[in-house]
């Protein structure tokens, strides 16, 4: 269960951390299955030649038990709400990054797609359909060398007001991006690090950014989304951590 503390943090800054959310057993066991999935040798880093290997979703039981651990649950019914979440049965995708000099051409500022608009283009509302929270799960140790997540502290809160009044199509998201970039760009910066078996929570507005990996050992993460049942409810009723970010948002609060 995440303390009032960490619900707070998370409604201020837009992401919090559970340690150890997933059993160490099972992410060793995951990041297993993601080396040879890679084609590399962990032994031979001659064979390490892209600075970015990208894996699809897998749903083998080592995935299985670590999306459906269950601290993430508890922390999913606390932030989205009980039964305003679908329990997963695989995670995805997989950016793997390696030590390398060669820019990785992925590490812009952006926040997520969340649904497919009627061209197939990727879009965002400000009721967020289709994501409820992104998640970011660790399955090697992530130190700041180790390309890292960046993420904007609190730039979740830059977001709303530019979907405020898209109405329910919301925005194409390339150039929502292209808004909430610069209008994020005061925000202090954090970074995603942590054993494996960590996993970062994090509000489906959220600003982050890939980097470049300085280190000597491959990071190995997911970056699925939470799907919702349905999508935010802004009526200030009884609004969970996620809406009462975007709601505190809208007020300048």
């Amino acid at each position: 269960m995440l303390s009032d503390d960490e619900i707070e943090t998370f409604v201020r800054d837009g992401f919090v951390r559970i340690p150890g959310a997933v059993p160490r057993d099972v992410a060793d066991a995951c990041r297993d299955e993601l080396w040879e999935a890679t084609g590399c040798d962990p032994d031979d880093p001659a064979t390490w030649t892209e600075p970015v290997v990208r894996i699809d979703g897998r749903a083998t039981p080592p995935f299985r038990a670590a999306a459906g651990a269950e601290p993430l649950r508890a922390a999913f019914d606390q932030l989205v709400g009980p039964e305003r979440w679908i329990p997963r049965t695989w995670i995805g995708t997989f950016p793997v990054r390696f030590p390398s000099d060669d820019p990785p051409g992925d590490d812009g500022w952006h926040l997520e797609g969340s649904f497919t608009g009627d061209g197939g283009e990727y879009r965002v509302n400000l009721e967020s359909r289709g994501r409820a929270l992104l998640m970011l799960f660790l399955f090697s140790e992530v130190g700041p060398d180790d390309a890292p997540t960046r993420i904007r502290v609190g730039s979740h809160r830059d977001v709303p007001p530019l979907l405020a009044d898209a109405g329910p199509d919301g925005r194409e998201w390339f150039e929502l991006c292209g808004a909430a970039v610069p209008a994020s760009a005061h925000r202090p910066q954090a970074l995603a690090t942590g054993a494996p078996g960590d996993v970062f929570l994090c509000h489906p507005f959220l600003v982050h950014a890939a980097q470049p990996h300085r280190g000597r050992v491959p990071r190995f993460m997911a970056q699925p989304p939470l799907e919702p049942t349905g999508v935010l409810d802004l009526s200030g009723a009884a609004p969970t951590p996620v809406e009462r970010a975007v709601l505190d948002a809208l007020a300048g609060a």
